[in-house]
């Protein structure tokens, strides 16, 4: 693993170029949650990192729409997986730092993949949650919608209490259709140019994700990624900082303040 050592100049560039902005955008995956002690699934020492499941299936599969249609039992096994694999987490110093900037930039925000809510406990107010909240449950038949903090005391899979029917976490699995709220969102805030755009401990794996880093690029927009691995975008990005999430952003956000 690098040292923050390593990187001094880079750091400081970050910081120099937050100190000619106003307007940041982020994007964030499971990476920046690995410091709350919350495993990644794919990449840098992921749970599902180029292996397939105990069940002989890749992960993509498991928690599909089609999965869950056909088998939900199956889905639901690896839902309360990583469910319990954070349960007790919570957010952690590069939440934190993210939710500061919010209070310091003219327009901040944030588009994250993750579906664990720490960014909004952490203070965050613009947040695009592309994925879903893995806390918001809904029935797959009737209104019914609540908040659960875990998954301890359902009986797997959990059946809605107004109608009997399954009900499932607000979240996109595999093959099924991102929010149109959230995509609407994005759209209409990536419409207008940002001064410097981050990626913070995602692979890139998706097209929507890595696109703003590449709209960024064609536009001479600074990019930055905090990333231990490589990952789609590396090869793009202006300032690359293979390093962990929290204490890079502390850094980052001290070498600003201090200036």
């Amino acid at each position: 693993m690098h040292a923050l050592s390593e990187f001094d100049h880079e750091i400081n560039q970050v910081a120099d170029i937050l100190k000619s902005s106003s307007d940041i955008f982020v994007v964030t995956g499971a990476g920046i949650s690995a410091d709350s002690g919350l495993p990644t699934y794919r990449g840098f020492g992921g749970l599902y990192d180029q292996k397939e499941t105990e069940d002989g299936i890749p992960i993509e599969k498991a928690l599909s729409g089609p999965m869950f249609e056909s088998n939900p039992q199956l889905t639901w096994k690896y839902l309360a997986e990583i469910e319990e694999g954070a349960r007790g987490a919570k957010h952690n110093r590069a939440h934190e730092v993210l939710a500061e900037m919010e209070q310091k930039f003219k327009r901040f925000w944030i588009l994250t993949q993750n579906i664990d809510g720490f960014h909004t406990t952490a203070g965050s107010k613009n947040v695009i949650e592309i994925h879903g909240n893995m806390h918001r449950m809904i029935c797959s038949q009737c209104p019914f919608n609540c908040i659960y903090a875990d998954y301890s005391n359902f009986k797997m899979p959990p059946l809605c209490p107004d109608c009997s029917s399954m009900i499932r976490p607000d979240v996109v699995l595999f093959e099924e259709q991102l929010p149109p709220h959230q995509i609407n969102v994005l759209y209409r805030e990536t419409e207008k140019p940002f001064d410097l755009v981050i990626s913070i401990g995602t692979t890139s794996y998706f097209p929507y994700i890595a696109e703003p880093i590449y709209q960024a690029r064609q536009m001479g927009i600074p990019t930055v990624e905090i990333n231990p691995g490589r990952t789609e975008v590396s090869g793009a990005v202006d300032i690359k900082l293979p390093l962990r999430a929290a204490e890079t952003l502390n850094e980052i956000w001290h070498r600003y303040q201090s200036a």
